[in-house]
């Protein structure tokens, strides 16, 4: 099985309110980019990965994966405006015999490498998946600040990646997206349009994404447990 991994990084990450890329804020010394590419390297089902960076940020990214010994591993393409235009750059990138393509957010550092095993595997058994976990809260429909209904918890989880297709799959997705000018909020929306099916894979509660303040202190709380686990 060819594995390509897609990791978009070009946002700027306004919600961190932040002068920097919040992939390039650090946890522990090392920016948070550096501890996701470490993840999906230490992953042997994937390949080759492709990260979709702005200009502008290339430089900087370079020098660290030259540091990390992964410039051999990891692959450069130009970001998009958005998320989705990223991944499709990074896409376009990848060889036509790949098999598996999965693709992950640059600020999600604590997936368990096992985990991105898992969801390769069961996309290339069922044609797509994604991680996820239960949803524990009530979840209201709103309409204007108005409840219109209550949705039944027990049908609905909370996406995380990495999320992994066919190759052929997401083609077609990316083709169709592109044609009707759709933007999905990840890439199993694109896929789910064309009626292919999704697989879910029980995701984990630690696998955060670090996306505003408030997020780093607790970011930080599990890298301490990560290294008070592996000693």
């Amino acid at each position: 099985m060819k594995t390509a991994a897609i990791i978009p990084a070009a946002g700027l990450g306004t919600r961190m309110r932040s002068p920097h890329p919040k992939q390039f804020l650090t946890l522990e010394g090392v920016p948070i980019i550096v501890h996701t590419l470490r993840k999906f390297a230490q992953c042997k089902k994937v390949d080759t990965i492709f990260v979709a960076i702005r200009e502008s940020d290339k430089p900087r990214l370079e020098e660290l994966l030259a540091q990390e010994g992964l410039d051999s591993l990891v692959r450069l393409v130009g970001g998009g405006t958005y998320r989705q235009d990223s991944v499709y750059n990074g896409f376009s990138a990848a060889d036509s015999d790949t098999d598996v393509v999965v693709v992950h957010d640059a600020v999600r550092p604590f997936v368990d490498v096992e985990l991105i095993s898992a969801v390769i595997e069961e996309a290339y058994l069922h044609g797509g998946a994604i991680l996820a976990v239960p949803c524990v809260d009530t979840v209201k429909q709103v309409e204007k600040n108005r409840v219109t209904a209550t949705l039944p918890r027990e049908k609905i989880v909370l996406v995380q990646t990495p999320q992994a297709f066919r190759y052929a799959i997401l083609k077609e997705a990316f083709e169709k997206a592109r044609a009707d000018n759709f933007f999905g909020t990840d890439e199993a929306s694109l896929v789910e349009r064309l009626g292919h099916d999704v697989m879910v894979v029980r995701g984990s509660e630690r696998n955060l994404k670090i996306t505003k303040p408030s997020d780093i202190p607790l970011a930080e709380l599990l890298f301490q447990l990560d290294k008070n686990l592996q000693r």
